[in-house]
């Protein structure tokens, strides 16, 4: 599955906002963040496919709780 560009780039500016606040997100609250921008991904599902696959790559912390939550991963 090909990611559009930027998918992410909108996802890390809302989690970067919730970071501040020490506030792990779910996929659905990273959806109406981004809605309430104008800039929604297709649907919260879509969130949790494009974090997912960030977070192999070490950029997401996953919180495997009901349902999984979400934040960046500090930088170091």
């Amino acid at each position: 599955m090909q990611f559009r560009r930027g998918e992410f780039e909108r996802i890390r500016t809302v989690l970067a906002e919730a970071n501040d606040d020490d506030e792990p997100l779910t996929a659905r609250e990273i959806h109406d963040r981004l809605a309430a921008r104008d800039v929604a991904l297709d649907s919260p599902h879509r969130v949790a496919t494009v974090l997912g696959r960030r977070a192999d790559a070490g950029d997401i912390e996953v919180i495997e709780s009901q349902p999984y939550r979400y934040r960046l991963v500090d930088s170091p």
